[in-house]
């Protein structure tokens, strides 16, 4: 039912909740009880004067009756129907929803949002507990310590004498590992507790630069005048591998300023659209560079956000720009449905695909990717590729243009159970 086609529900919702009888609001506004009966069972539709003064009568503001619950209420009751496949929810009726029982309608809608927050918490865990580095460094310190003290106590626990030379020793040994464990289980202890005080957890290089990157918002002024790498101060960078994959970045990101220039880009795009191809020929270079050129564009150009993932062939991620509403990991790992994987195995050949990721979430993304060799290859041996994806969100008002294909984050988090690509079983419990 259209949001315009409730107001009668909403006059009859907001009638009895002020304790108006039909008839007297009928009387009110100069119009039948017969009629009224009419306008608030959806039978006639109701504009104008005649609103307004049922709305005066009501107390309320005509837009009240007339708009009903706000868009993104509704929006959220959607969402939440479409992400259980499992119940077939009357999603075109949400507006008779949010319009008749509010109340409930943002109970449900609150509830939603805490499930995808919850289900964000459970991959952000996920993945760290699989590739955080100063985890996987602590349990190892813990596991081999334990380990140590097992098989000093095996001994001293076996039948027989020991010279008390010997004896000494191991209860020496016994002493020092206990004390080692006790300090390393402190830490770990420290580590996974000491969540909300926003430390850098970027132990790896490539999470240093990404970081790096983010704090300047993915667009480096200095570049775009034309001025020297080294201009760009590194000191947030901690290692000398981060400075090397950074420089490495920063002169990628300088040739595409110079062979794009901002404004002559921006006016290229406002005169062609988000129009990738047409983009590259108007400036003559390939399409990788058009995805990285958007993607550092400085805030305000573009009307959204847009996301970036950068590929090798082994499937590792080796960058990654993130957007609302799309799931990245950190790592590797992702879903192999990805177009970023898939344009892996047509080199040079543009893949366009509108996606959404399985789970509560059900916003949809174009993903344009493609893979193109990393260097000039030579002969007898193979080209390294690397593949490249630009994320952009879909407009409600294109939503109906094509269908979407549904796509995870990575087999450890993704509903999905009859995926033929996934590698591992989800940790997502049923019904969660």
């Amino acid at each position: 039912m259209a949001r315009d086609t409730l107001t009668g529900s909403r006059i009859r919702e907001r009638r009895q909740v002020v304790g108006l009888r039909q008839a007297d609001l009928a009387r009110k506004v100069g119009i039948s009880a017969s009629y009224l009966n009419l306008i608030e069972h959806n039978r006639r539709r109701i504009g104008g004067k005649l609103l307004v003064d049922i709305a005066s009568e009501l107390a309320v503001e005509p837009s009240v009756l007339s708009e009903g619950a706000e868009a993104a209420l509704i929006s959220a009751l959607r969402e939440a129907a479409a992400g259980d496949s499992k119940v077939a929810a009357e999603t075109d009726r949400a507006d008779e929803l949010a319009g008749r029982f509010p109340g409930w309608a943002e109970l449900l809608a609150r509830l939603f949002r805490r499930m995808v927050s919850l289900e964000r918490t459970v991959e952000t865990l996920s993945d760290r507990l699989t590739h955080d580095p100063n985890l996987a460094a602590s349990l190892h310190e813990v596991l081999s310590t334990a380990a140590a003290i097992r098989s000093t106590a095996a001994i001293l626990a076996e039948p027989g004498e020991l010279e008390a030379e010997w004896r000494d020793r191991f209860h020496r040994n016994l002493h020092q590992d206990a004390e080692r464990l006790a300090e390393s289980s402190k830490a770990l202890v420290s580590y996974l507790d000491d969540t909300g005080a926003g430390e850098d957890r970027t132990g790896v290089p490539v999470e240093q630069v990404e970081a790096f990157v983010t704090a300047h918002g993915h667009h480096f002024p200095e570049l775009e005048r034309g001025l020297a790498v080294t201009e760009v101060s590194l000191s947030e960078l901690r290692s000398g591998a981060a400075r090397e994959i950074a420089l490495r970045m920063l002169d990628i990101y300088a040739a595409d300023a110079k062979a794009m220039p901002l404004n002559g880009f921006v006016e290229a795009l406002k005169r062609l659209g988000m129009d990738p191809i047409a983009l590259a020929r108007e400036f003559d270079v390939d399409l990788a560079s058009v995805f990285r050129r958007l993607a550092s564009l400085p805030e305000g150009v573009l009307p959204y956000e847009v996301g970036l993932v950068v590929c090798d062939a082994s499937g590792s991620i080796l960058f990654r720009k993130a957007v609302a509403g799309f799931a990245l990991p950190r790592h590797g790992e992702s879903c192999p449905l990805w177009p970023l994987f898939s344009a892996l195995s047509r080199p040079l050949v543009p893949i366009r695909r509108r996606v959404w990721q399985l789970g509560r979430n059900a916003t949809e993304f174009d993903c344009l990717a493609v893979a193109w060799p990393h260097e000039m290859a030579d002969f007898d041996r193979d080209p390294v590729y690397r593949s490249i994806m630009l994320i952009l969100p879909v407009a409600v008002s294109e939503k109906e243009d094509r269908a979407a294909f549904p796509v995870g984050a990575s087999c450890r988090v993704c509903p999905s159970r009859d995926c033929n690509a996934r590698r591992e079983p989800s940790v997502l419990s049923e019904g969660f």
